[in-house]
């Protein structure tokens, strides 16, 4: 992934941090026919494996993937650019739009799990990790007995050791200070839940930015 200096990432926390927020990955692996791409949740545990599940007819557990390195890539928030915002249009009329976006790729091993324990566990985790948000959170011991048992024999589990992780975090940070205020301003002002996402971590970045100066 191309990623210039100073949109590099503002560290492993930070990575690791996206990929909780924003687990929904898209899986590239490698098979006899070439690239394989599937679209699935990862959980993030505390030792900083990613697990998941997929269908038993998936290609993916037709052919042995634990030699093979695969990459997990998370997209963060991102949005849409205006050259609008920026407060040197008016004053030289030199810019273009363009999109700001965070995204995180995780490299690793991946290995195909046959357990029935482990899988059970990998989707109490899932589960209570997506459910908590609610206000009466939903258990896989909701369903009737033997219901889940029986959706299980249909999928596996996947695992995959993080062996590398990269992320891009681009936020305007190549423009001046008052265009990127600018871009702070117009993100918070709209509605868009992306957009508001942005604007945080925008914020976040020239606080960083102030702080680092003030050091300095």
């Amino acid at each position: 992934m191309y990623t210039p200096k100073h949109f590099s990432a503002p560290g492993e926390e930070a990575l690791l941090d996206l990929i909780r927020t924003y687990p929904f990955a898209t899986l590239v692996t490698t098979a006899a026919s070439g690239l394989e791409v599937n679209h699935l949740p990862l959980y993030l545990d505390d030792k900083g494996t990613l697990s998941g599940h997929v269908a038993r007819a998936n290609q993916l557990c037709q052919e042995t993937h634990g030699l093979n390195e695969v990459m997990a890539i998370f997209h963060g928030p991102h949005a849409y650019v205006t050259p609008a915002w920026y407060p040197t249009k008016a004053q030289t009329g030199r810019v273009v739009p363009t999109w700001n976006y965070v995204v995180v790729h995780a490299r690793g091993k991946l290995r195909v799990i046959e357990d029935a324990n482990w899988l059970r566990a990998h989707l109490t985790a899932l589960t209570a990790q997506q459910e908590a948000a609610f206000e009466q959170p939903w258990q896989l011991e909701d369903a009737p007995a033997g219901f889940i048992d029986k959706l299980m024999q249909a999928v596996v589990g996947i695992e995959i050791e993080i062996t590398e992780l990269t992320g891009k975090w681009k936020l305007s940070q190549n423009q001046s200070p008052e265009n990127q205020v600018g871009v702070l301003q117009g993100l918070s002002a709209g509605d868009d839940v992306h957009g508001r996402d942005m604007a945080a971590r925008k914020l976040a970045e020239l606080v960083k930015a102030v702080n680092r100066l003030t050091v300095e």
